[in-house]
C-alpha cells in the first residue's frame, strides 16, 4: 500500500540543533507572550480537519466497522488488475480517512500534552492505525506470490498507471518482504514500535520537571526552550554557563530511564531489520527511501576529511572571545558587542517574503496565504509539544507547529518550515495520492533552500560591516549545526546501532562516554567539554527515528547547490524547482533531485558547502582582525592626542 510515515515531524529542538539566523534590523524589546495570550490568528484551527469530536467518531467507525472489513475481504483474491483495481480505490478511501483521524488526534495532543480527552484520541487513533496495518497486511505478499509474467502484465495495465512506482517498487523489495503469516505478526508487533519514543516524550516533556534559575537581575526565570535559546546569545557569561549547567543536568535524574528508552529503540530498529534480511538498522533505513549506502558514507567521510574548517572556527570563536577556555555556553553568543536581534512573528513573516522573491511571485504569494490561514500555531505554552514541525494529510492544508520567540532562530524555524508547507502543497496538488508523499531526503532540501535564501538576502542588504559580520558568523552556525553536528549525531547513532546488533550491553555509562568522545572528535581541542554534556544524546528526539538525522546535512548541501543555480541567474532555475516541490514520491530521491540540477552521487554537493562553511570561516576572521586593527589605530590615536 501506499508508504507513510504518520508521525513524520520536522523539529528544531533548539538546544540540540540547528542554532539559526535571521534578520538585518533591530527592533526595540517585544514582549513574548503565551499561545493561551494570542489572537486566533496565531493558532491552528482544527475544525479544518474535523468541526467537532463527533465527527472525528464517525470517521473512526466507519474505518473499524465498514472499510477495515471490506479490505480484508480483498485476502486471497489478489490475482488481477480488476481486484488490485478495486482494491486500491478502497484503500484509498480508507486511508485518507486514516490520515486525517490520525493528523487531528496528534495534532490536538501536541497543542497540549497533558489533556486527557488528546491523549485518549491519540490512542484511538494509533490503535486504528495498527488495525489497518493489520487488515492490508497480506497485500504486499499475496502480489508477490504472483508469477512474474502475471505481474509485469499488471504493472503495465494503463489503468494501474498512477500505483506502477508502488508496484515496480515492491518487486525490488521482493526479497524483503516475508510470507502472509510473517508479515501479519509484523503487523502486530509493529503496535509496540512507537511507544519508546511515545514514553522519551512523557519524560522529557510531559512528566519532567520545570527548570528554573535566577538571571542577573534577580528574576526567577523559568528555562523553557524559547528561554533557553535566548539566553545562549546574552553577554553576561555567567548567566549563560549557569543556564547551560541547569538544562544539562535536568537530564542526568533520568539518565537511567532515557538510556532504557533508547536501548529499547535500537532494539526494536535492528529487530524489524534483521526479520526482514537486512544487515542492519541503517540498510533497512536507507533502504526505505531509495537512498544508495554510498550517498551516506560518501557523506560522512566527507565531513570527517574536512573537520579541520569547525575546529578553526572555534579557534577563531575562542580567540574572539579572549576566553582561555571555550565551552558550550560560549559557542552561541554574538562575536559583535551589543548587537541583539529581535522581532515579532509579523515582522519576520514580512522579512521572509521578501528574502523569498527570488523563487516568484507564486511562491511568494502561496506564502502569505499561509501566514494570514491559521496554518501556523505560533507561540508555545504549558504542556505545548516544543519545537517545531509542519505536518498535515492530503485533504488538509499544512499545519506547522512553532513555538516563536522573537528571535533570529523563530524567524528561521518559521522559513524552514514554510518550505516543507509549500513542498507539501505543490505535491498534493501536483500528485495522485499514491504518489504525493515525498521522503524527507527531499523534503529538507525545500525546507532549506528557504533558509539559504533568507540568509543571502540579509547578508546583502547588512547595513555596516559590524551586522555583516554578525549575520556571517550566524550562517556558519547554521551550517556547522545542519552539517557538522547532524553528521556527528549520524556516526553515534550508527555506533549505537552496532553495539545492539553485535548483541552488546548498553548502559548510561557506555552511550555518556561515547557521546563526550564523538564531540571531542568533532569540536577539537579548542573546546572544551563539561561533564555535564555527556546527557546530551539524551536529549534528542531525532533518534527515535531510525537513521534521520544524516538527511539534515545531504539536504542542505542539495539546497546550497540549487541556490547558487538560482542565484546564477540560469533561466530555468525556478522553474525546475518548482517541479521538483512538485514531483512528490513520483520517482526515487536521487532522481527526483535532478529536476532541480543535482546529483547527489557526486560528493560536489557535500565538498561545496564544506568549502563555503571554511570561506566563511575565514570571512569571519578577517573581519575581526580588520576590526582588532581599526580600534588599535583608534586607541593609538587618542594617546597620541593625549
Amino acid at each position: 500500500m501506499k508508504r507513510r510515515n504518520f508521525r513524520q515531524r520536522v523539529m528544531l529542538l533548539l538546544l540540540v540543533l540547528v542554532m539559526v539566523c535571521g534578520q538585518t534590523l533591530s527592533f526595540a524589546d517585544i514582549e513574548l507572550i503565551k499561545r493561551s495570550e494570542a489572537d486566533d490568528r496565531y493558532k491552528w484551527d482544527l475544525t479544518d480537519i474535523y468541526a467537532t469530536r463527533a465527527d472525528f467518531d464517525t470517521d473512526v467507525n466507519k474505518l473499524k466497522n465498514e472499510l477495515l472489513p471490506q479490505l480484508k475481504e480483498f485476502e486471497g483474491k489478489l490475482n488481477s488488475s480488476e481486484a488490485l483495481i478495486d482494491l486500491f480505490a478502497l484503500d484509498e478511501e480508507a486511508s485518507r480517512i486514516l490520515y486525517d483521524v490520525y493528523v487531528y488526534a496528534n495534532l490536538n495532543l501536541d497543542l497540549d500534552q497533558s489533556k486527557s480527552e488528546s491523549i485518549e484520541m491519540s490512542s484511538i487513533a494509533g490503535n486504528i492505525y495498527n488495525e489497518y496495518s493489520a487488515a492490508t497486511s497480506f497485500v504486499s505478499p499475496e502480489i508477490l506470490e504472483l508469477d512474474e509474467e502475471t505481474l509485469r502484465t499488471i504493472i503495465a495495465d494503463p489503468r494501474l498507471a498512477e500505483q506502477k512506482v508502488l508496484l515496480e517498487g515492491l518487486l525490488e523489495e521482493k526479497a524483503y518482504i516475508l510470507s502472509k503469516e510473517e508479515e501479519q505478526l509484523l503487523s502486530l508487533v509493529s503496535s509496540l514500535s512507537d511507544s519508546p519514543k511515545s514514553i522519551f516524550d512523557k519524560v522529557t516533556i510531559a512528566d519532567k520537571d520545570k527548570i528554573f534559575i535566577g538571571d542577573p537581575n534577580g528574576n526567577r526565570v523559568e528555562l523553557t526552550s524559547g528561554k533557553f535559546s535566548e539566553i545562549l546569545e546574552d553577554p553576561n557569561r555567567d548567566y549563560r554557563a549557569r543556564a547551560a549547567q541547569a538544562r544539562g543536568m535536568s537530564s542526568a535524574g533520568v539518565n537511567n530511564t532515557l538510556t532504557s528508552i533508547y536501548e529499547t529503540q535500537l532494539k526494536t530498529n535492528t529487530l524489524f531489520a534483521t526479520a526482514r534480511g537486512f544487515e542492519s538498522g541503517l540498510e533497512a533505513a536507507l533502504h526505505s527511501e531509495d537512498i544508495p549506502r554510498s550517498v551516506y558514507d560518501n557523506l560522512i567521510a566527507s565531513v570527517n576529511g574536512n573537520l579541520e574548517y569547525l575546529h578553526k572556527y572555534y579557534d577563531v570563536r575562542k580567540e574572539a572571545l579572549g576566553y582561555e577556555n571555550l565551552y558550550y555556553h560560549d559557542a552561541y553568543v554574538p562575536l559583535t558587542a551589543d548587537y541583539k536581534i529581535e522581532l515579532s512573528y509579523d515582522e519576520a513573516a514580512d522579512m521572509i517574503e521578501r528574502a523569498l522573491a527570488p523563487l516568484g511571485d507564486k511562491y511568494v504569494s502561496d506564502f502569505r496565504e499561509g501566514i494570514e490561514n491559521n496554518w501556523v500555531d505560533v507561540y508555545e505554552d504549558d504542556n505545548k509539544y516544543t519545537g517545531g514541525y509542519q505536518w498535515g494529510s492530503y485533504d488538509t492544508h499544512p499545519f506547522i507547529l512553532m513555538n516563536y520567540s522573537n528571535n533570529l532562530d523563530s524567524a528561521l524555524t518559521l522559513a524552514h518550515e514554510m518550505g516543507h508547507a509549500l513542498n507539501s502543497k505543490y505535491s498534493n496538488e501536483a500528485q495522485p495520492y499514491i504518489m504525493a508523499d515525498y521522503p524527507i531526503f527531499t523534503a529538507e532540501v525545500a525546507s532549506t533552500v528557504n533558509e539559504l535564501l533568507v540568509m543571502d538576502y540579509l547578508i546583502k542588504n547588512a547595513d555596516s560591516d559590524e551586522e555583516k559580520m554578525y549575520l556571517i558568523n550566524k550562517q556558519i552556525d547554521n551550517i556547522r549545526g545542519t552539517v557538522y553536528v547532524q553528521v556527528m549525531f549520524s556516526e553515534f547513532e550508527e555506533a549505537t546501532h552496532a553495539l545492539v546488533e553485535a548483541g552488546q550491553a548498553i548502559s548510561p555509562e557506555t552511550l555518556n562516554d561515547m557521546w563526550l568522545e564523538i564531540m571531542g572528535k568533532y569540536y577539537g581541542p579548542s573546546y572544551t567539554l563539561l561533564d555535564y554534556q555527556k546527557y546530551g544524546w539524551s536529549t534528542i528526539p531525532h533518534f527515535y527515528w531510525n537513521f534521520y538525522v544524516y538527511k539534515y546535512a545531504t539536504s542542505m548541501s542539495a539546497a546550497y547547490s540549487i541556490v547558487n543555480r538560482i542565484k546564477s541567474g540560469d533561466e530555468v532555475a525556478v522553474a525546475d524547482y518548482l517541479n521538483f516541490l512538485a514531483a512528490g514520491g513520483s520517482e526515487d530521491p536521487i532522481t527526483v533531485l535532478k529536476m532541480a540540477g543535482v546529483d547527489m552521487n557526486s560528493s560536489e554537493p557535500v565538498d561545496s558547502i564544506l568549502v563555503y562553511f571554511g570561506g566563511l570561516v575565514d570571512d569571519l576572521e578577517s573581519m575581526l582582525d580588520e576590526r582588532e586593527s581599526v580600534d588599535e589605530d583608534v586607541a593609538d590615536v587618542a594617546q597620541t592626542a593625549q
